[in-house]
Parts: structure tokens; sequence; C-alpha cells
């Protein structure tokens, strides 16, 4: 059961909520939850946040996953949201980043930046958002196909999509009963840029790109669901069904 803040609506925090599947679950669920939306950049000139005012609240953060102060800086933001009477019910992990880095090209500093922002990251996240979770509430996070194929050209971001597969059971075990956690490992969406999509779609079973409201309904199901915990929900239009 989702915990009420003051206004009669549930407030939710979106790691990595501005941009394409981020904006695009927040725009969604702005209908009626307030949300609490992080960046590692300043939010200055993001003025459909400011459309997102007129049914609910919202709240920006800046949280910079290269920042040396990052940690003590959530701790400060989740205290000061709590002072300031949002009670969280919800939150969903989506930040990360899509480099291509195949064999060859590996060194020490591209992994680390590779696994900081996939990784390191979201665990971060979830262990300071975790013991400000209301009691029923769910943590998702998002995930990607690559944990079933991995990419081949993107070794390391499948990697680090790997090691977050493995935080969803096992936060699932270490939150119970109080919360639940569930990932979302996603097929074709949003291409990157200079993706072929056709291609893209045709190694589907479906024969079609997945869209951001296919992880808004999954999201939405996940948190109602109140039985689900511990499990990873794939969205790939049935692509690692399809020889290769």
């Amino acid at each position: 059961m989702e915990r009420i803040s003051r206004n009669g609506r549930a407030c939710w925090v979106l790691v990595g909520g501005r941009r394409r599947l981020g904006r695009a679950l927040a725009e969604d669920l702005a209908r009626d939850h307030d949300l609490v939306l992080t960046s590692s950049k300043p939010w200055d000139g993001e003025t459909w946040v400011d459309d997102l005012t007129k049914t609910g609240r919202i709240r920006t953060l800046q949280w910079d996953a290269e920042g040396p102060e990052l940690v003590s800086r959530m701790m400060a933001d989740l205290d000061g949201l709590e002072s300031d009477g949002w009670a969280i019910s919800g939150a969903v992990l989506l930040a990360g980043t899509f480099p291509k880095s195949p064999l060859g090209t590996w060194t020490p500093e591209l992994l680390d930046a590779t696994w900081r922002m996939n990784l390191g990251f979201p665990f971060l996240c979830a262990q300071a958002l975790a013991p400000r979770l209301a009691d029923g509430s769910c943590l998702q996070l998002l995930l990607d196909t690559s944990i079933h194929r991995p990419w081949l050209k993107r070794l390391p971001y499948s990697a680090a999509k790997a090691g977050l597969a493995a935080l969803v059971p096992g936060l699932a075990q270490l939150l119970a009963p109080r919360v639940r956690v569930v990932g979302h490992a996603l097929g074709a969406v949003l291409p990157a840029e200079g993706s072929d999509a056709a291609f893209l779609a045709e190694r589907t079973l479906l024969k079609r790109l997945g869209d951001p409201a296919d992880l808004c309904r999954a999201v939405r199901f996940a948190a109602d669901s109140p039985f689900l915990t511990g499990e990873i929900l794939t969205q790939d239009g049935g692509r690692r069904w399809v020889d290769r």
C-alpha cells in the first residue's frame, strides 16, 4: 500500500528522470504522483518540468555520479525531502550510459567510467533510498536485455547490467518484507542515434520496436503487484528467442 503525502498523492523518486525514458516515465507518472527527479546536470531551461507542476508537486535534484560529494549530497537531499513532508513510496533507477567499447579499446579509465555510471551509481542510489522508502514500496531498476544476450561491442556495459541483475534478487532478500524490488530488462525502445530501427524491429518476434509506454505500463504493474519481488520483467518483443 503506497504511503500518501500531504496532498493526497503518492510520491516517487526517478533517478535519471530527465531525458528519453526518464522523461517519458515522469510525464506519465505526473498525472497521479508527486515526483522527485534527479539528473547529473543542472535543471535550468527544462520547461517541460514546469508543465508537470500544473498537476502536482515536482522537486528536482542534481545527483552527479562523478561528483566527489555524491553520497553526502544524496543523504542531505533525502533528509530535506523528509523534513518537507515528502513521503517516498516508490523509486525507479533509470540513470545510465550506453557506450560502445569493443574488445581492444578497453582501458582502466573507460572501464571505471562505464561501471561507475551503470553499476556503482545505481548501487549507491539504492543504498541511500532503501531506508527512506515507506513500507510496501517498490524499488525498481532499469536493466537491459544484454543480461540475456550480451552486446559484443558493449561488453563492459553488458557486464554492468549483469551486476544490476544480481542486485535485484539480492536487495529483494535484504529489504523484505518491507520493500519489494523489481527489475526491467528492456529491448530496443529508443534506439541510439544512427541505429537501423527497421533492422532492430525485424530482429524481434513482434516485428516492432518498443515504446516508452511499454515501460510505463510495466512500472505501474510492478508497483501495483504486492506479491511480486526479486523478479526481472523482460520486454524485448521476443528478441532473445530470435536466432542471431
